[in-house]
């Protein structure tokens, strides 16, 4: 049993003027948890949006080929526009992190902490469903993409009868789907676990409010 616990169970079964104490004691291992765990969350955007910057340029420099189809895919405007999109996204994502760490760091009442839990809580979600819905989006980019201009996929493609375009179709579908589910086990476990915390203390927060 951790001190958090220990300093509740006396906090419950203790005198009032006790309890006014407690509860202060409370608020604070809670403050300094809550601020903690959005710092980590702060770190882990940093990391993530470095991670992608990486993944985007590496293979640039090591491979001429992907260079090249890059710089075509480059050409198209919606391309473009989903690349720069994306980033603005995450960087504004990071931004709104530092800006509720920044938020809870200096809160000084109960109710105020709460508030900021509750925004930090639903920046991470909209930002996990913001993501999920473009991975399907990219797929989908991509495997239109390259159907169309791939000259050796072009090729073979004249020559597919209707059944196996439904298998090809199909097949997408299932990778594309495959693809979102391990994005979304994978943000579920870098972020499930901190997002559960930061919960388990707002209810302790609604405790000491009541």
């Amino acid at each position: 049993m951790d001190e958090l616990e220990l300093l509740k169970k006396d906090w419950q079964k203790s005198n009032t003027a006790f309890e006014k104490k407690s509860a202060g004691d409370l608020y604070g291992m809670l403050h300094k948890k809550s601020s903690n765990i959005v710092k980590t969350l702060f770190y882990i955007s940093i990391a993530e949006l470095i991670f992608w910057v990486l993944i985007n340029t590496l293979p640039m420099v090591m491979s001429d080929n992907y260079k090249q189809k890059l710089d075509s895919m480059y050409e198209d405007s919606l391309f473009i526009g989903i690349t720069i999109f994306t980033y603005v996204v995450i960087v504004a994502f990071v931004y709104l992190l530092f800006k509720a760490y920044k938020s809870i760091s200096v809160t000084d009442n109960a109710k105020t902490l709460m508030k900021n839990i509750l925004k930090t809580r639903k920046v991470v979600k909209y930002y996990v469903v913001y993501n999920l819905i473009m991975v399907c989006l990219s797929m989908i980019f991509a495997f239109s993409y390259t159907t169309t201009h791939d000259p050796e996929l072009v090729a073979q493609l004249q020559h597919f009868t209707t059944k196996q375009y439904a298998v090809m179709i199909t097949s997408f579908v299932i990778a594309t789907l495959i693809f979102a589910l391990v994005i979304w086990l994978f943000y579920k476990l870098l972020y499930g676990i901190l997002l559960k915390r930061l919960n388990r203390n707002y209810k302790e927060l609604k405790k000491i409010e009541v």
